[in-house]
Protein backbone atom coordinates (compact mmCIF):
# COMPACT_ATOMS: atom_id res chain seq x y z
CA UNK A 1 0.00 0.00 0.00
CA UNK A 2 1.20 3.15 -0.50
CA UNK A 3 0.42 6.31 1.93
CA UNK A 4 0.04 9.85 0.39
CA UNK A 5 1.18 12.67 2.96
CA UNK A 6 -1.29 15.74 3.86
CA UNK A 7 0.66 17.60 1.63
CA UNK A 8 0.85 15.56 -1.08
CA UNK A 9 -3.07 14.69 -0.95
CA UNK A 10 -3.40 19.10 -1.65
CA UNK A 11 -1.58 19.04 -4.35
CA UNK A 12 -3.49 15.95 -6.03
CA UNK A 13 -6.77 17.62 -5.52
CA UNK A 14 -5.38 20.64 -6.44
CA UNK A 15 -4.53 18.86 -9.89
CA UNK A 16 -7.21 16.95 -10.28
CA UNK A 17 -9.80 20.06 -9.95
CA UNK A 18 -7.25 21.85 -12.15
CA UNK A 19 -7.69 19.26 -15.17
CA UNK A 20 -11.74 18.99 -14.56
CA UNK A 21 -11.25 14.99 -13.51
CA UNK A 22 -14.52 13.09 -12.42
CA UNK A 23 -15.09 11.03 -9.54
CA UNK A 24 -14.23 7.58 -11.88
CA UNK A 25 -10.35 9.29 -11.87
CA UNK A 26 -7.86 7.70 -9.62
CA UNK A 27 -4.17 8.22 -8.90
CA UNK A 28 -2.37 6.11 -11.55
CA UNK A 29 1.12 5.20 -9.89
CA UNK A 30 3.56 2.70 -11.63
CA UNK A 31 7.48 1.91 -12.04
CA UNK A 32 9.23 1.45 -15.27
CA UNK A 33 12.13 0.54 -16.81
CA UNK A 34 14.73 3.60 -17.13
CA UNK A 35 16.31 6.63 -15.57
CA UNK A 36 19.84 6.68 -14.43
CA UNK A 37 19.24 3.92 -11.37
CA UNK A 38 17.33 2.08 -13.08
CA UNK A 39 13.71 1.95 -12.45
CA UNK A 40 11.63 5.24 -12.57
CA UNK A 41 8.27 6.10 -11.29
CA UNK A 42 5.37 7.28 -13.16
CA UNK A 43 1.80 9.23 -11.88
CA UNK A 44 -0.72 10.27 -14.12
CA UNK A 45 -4.59 10.66 -13.62
CA UNK A 46 -6.50 7.80 -15.04
CA UNK A 47 -9.65 5.18 -14.64
CA UNK A 48 -8.52 1.97 -12.61
CA UNK A 49 -7.73 -1.19 -15.07
CA UNK A 50 -9.41 -4.31 -14.17
CA UNK A 51 -6.29 -6.06 -13.06
CA UNK A 52 -5.08 -2.80 -10.81
CA UNK A 53 -5.12 -3.34 -7.22
CA UNK A 54 -7.23 -0.29 -5.38
CA UNK A 55 -6.97 1.15 -2.82
CA UNK A 56 -7.37 4.49 -0.82
CA UNK A 57 -5.72 6.68 2.00
CA UNK A 58 -5.95 10.19 3.23
CA UNK A 59 -8.78 10.35 0.78
CA UNK A 60 -7.19 9.49 -2.95
CA UNK A 61 -7.88 6.90 -4.60
CA UNK A 62 -4.59 4.98 -6.47
CA UNK A 63 -3.78 1.94 -8.52
CA UNK A 64 -1.37 0.41 -8.89
CA UNK A 65 -0.71 -2.38 -11.29
CA UNK A 66 0.81 -5.85 -9.76
CA UNK A 67 4.47 -5.77 -10.92
CA UNK A 68 4.77 -2.24 -9.98
CA UNK A 69 3.22 -3.12 -5.89
CA UNK A 70 6.05 -5.50 -5.36
CA UNK A 71 8.17 -2.24 -5.79
CA UNK A 72 6.24 0.17 -3.75
CA UNK A 73 4.96 -1.36 -0.82
CA UNK A 74 5.19 0.67 1.94
CA UNK A 75 6.45 3.75 0.06
CA UNK A 76 4.61 6.95 0.90
CA UNK A 77 4.12 9.83 -1.64
CA UNK A 78 4.93 13.12 -0.53
CA UNK A 79 4.80 16.58 -1.81
CA UNK A 80 7.82 19.22 -1.25
CA UNK A 81 7.31 22.78 -2.58
CA UNK A 82 8.86 26.10 -1.63
CA UNK A 83 12.10 27.47 -3.74
CA UNK A 84 14.23 24.27 -3.86
CA UNK A 85 10.83 22.09 -3.72
CA UNK A 86 11.32 18.76 -5.80
CA UNK A 87 7.39 18.46 -6.28
CA UNK A 88 6.28 14.66 -5.57
CA UNK A 89 8.45 12.52 -3.64
CA UNK A 90 8.70 8.95 -2.90
CA UNK A 91 9.83 8.19 0.31
CA UNK A 92 10.57 3.82 -0.75
CA UNK A 93 11.82 1.71 2.17
CA UNK A 94 12.46 -0.77 -0.81
CA UNK A 95 14.71 1.29 -2.55
CA UNK A 96 18.63 0.11 -2.11
CA UNK A 97 19.92 3.18 -4.08
CA UNK A 98 18.15 6.01 -5.73
CA UNK A 99 19.56 9.23 -8.01
CA UNK A 100 20.08 12.77 -6.97
CA UNK A 101 16.95 13.70 -8.52
CA UNK A 102 14.98 11.59 -6.65
CA UNK A 103 12.66 10.06 -10.25
CA UNK A 104 14.13 6.94 -10.18
CA UNK A 105 15.59 4.09 -7.76
CA UNK A 106 17.42 0.59 -7.60
CA UNK A 107 16.16 -2.58 -5.58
Amino acid sequence: MIQVSESAKKQIIHLMEAEGKGQNICLRVTVTTGGCSGLSYNLEFAEPKADDKIFEDNEIKIAVDKRSLLYLAGTTLDFTGGLNGKGFVFINPNAKRTCGCGESFAV
